[in-house]
């Protein structure tokens, strides 16, 4: 921990219309939210968001989804957000995959093989890691450690196969649970989640797609993009009344610019430089 701050973050409040999502939201994480920000009064995380490009006045959520859309059907206009360059050393994008439990295994199966485009078939570790690198997969799938299914698109191009892993997705994720997960080992995974039904492995995206699809008004299935972000800011604890007001956005940012510049006097803003864990999420 250091009172050293390398760069002061970029915190904006900007209009909810201006902000695009980039991922389907996981509704179950929705409900909470609305329920937890009415009664503390408080945006505690700002959502992270970068903008769409140099010559656009919208922005992509990359992180807080779910936040922004709690705001938006509580009636809010405005959010506070940070902005971040999305591109190292500020912004790195990394893939979670997904672990499906609370679905019989034979189900799962039925569901996947009964999508439209996709051509599904056995394979072994080694060709599912090969192919999936070099993008000639969609997913492959582990459901258990001998039994490997690599998952192939019939169309080429970014949307036809973002549309065709939505329907992918879509087949399991209403009936079961997905987990995030870093881990693409089975055996591992079974571990922390000992009725895991099967392991999907996602291939690792760009910026630069996940911005052309945002534009393009498509969204990547949930759960799938993990951002990882240097200089994030936590618990703001932004009053929320300072939102809902109906003054102009140049009076919001005026008045927040003055708060931030007191949090910085006060010694009230603190950089930690090193990995952290948070245990009151």
């Amino acid at each position: 921990m250091t009172d050293h701050i390398p760069e002061p973050p970029d915190l904006r409040i900007v209009s909810l219309d201006s902000l695009m999502e980039h991922e389907y939201n996981d509704i179950q994480r929705t409900a909470p939210l609305l329920t937890r920000l009415e009664a503390e009064g408080i945006l505690k995380n700002p959502p992270i968001v970068a903008p769409l490009d140099a010559h656009s006045s919208r922005y992509v959520v990359l992180d807080g989804a779910n936040r922004c859309t709690a705001l938006s059907q509580l009636g809010y206009r405005h959010i506070l957000v940070q902005v971040v360059s999305y591109s190292p050393p500020q912004t790195m994008l990394t893939t979670w995959h997904h672990a499906v439990t609370g679905l019989p295994a034979d189900e799962f199966r039925r569901r996947i093989l009964a999508v439209t485009g996709l051509d599904i078939h056995p394979t072994d570790s080694l060709s599912a890691r090969a192919e999936l690198a070099r993008r000639e997969l969609l997913a492959y799938i582990l459901l258990d450690d001998n039994d490997i299914l690599s998952v192939r698109a019939a169309e080429r191009g970014l949307h036809a196969q973002n549309r065709l892993l939505n329907a992918l997705v879509d087949s399991y994720k209403n009936h079961g649970q997905i987990h995030r997960t870093i881990s693409e080992d089975f055996a591992e995974t079974r571990a922390v989640y000992p009725d895991l039904t099967a392991l999907v492995i996602f291939p690792k995206y760009e910026p630069a797609e996940v911005l052309a699809l945002a534009r393009d008004g498509e969204l990547l299935p949930p759960g799938l993009t993990r951002h990882l972000f240097q200089g994030r800011v936590l618990r703001v604890n932004f009053p929320l009344n300072e939102l809902r007001s109906g003054e102009s956005l140049e009076s919001k940012n005026a008045r927040l610019q003055n708060w931030i510049k007191q949090k910085f006097a006060q010694r009230e803003v603190r950089f930690y430089g090193e990995s952290t864990y948070l245990f009151d999420e």
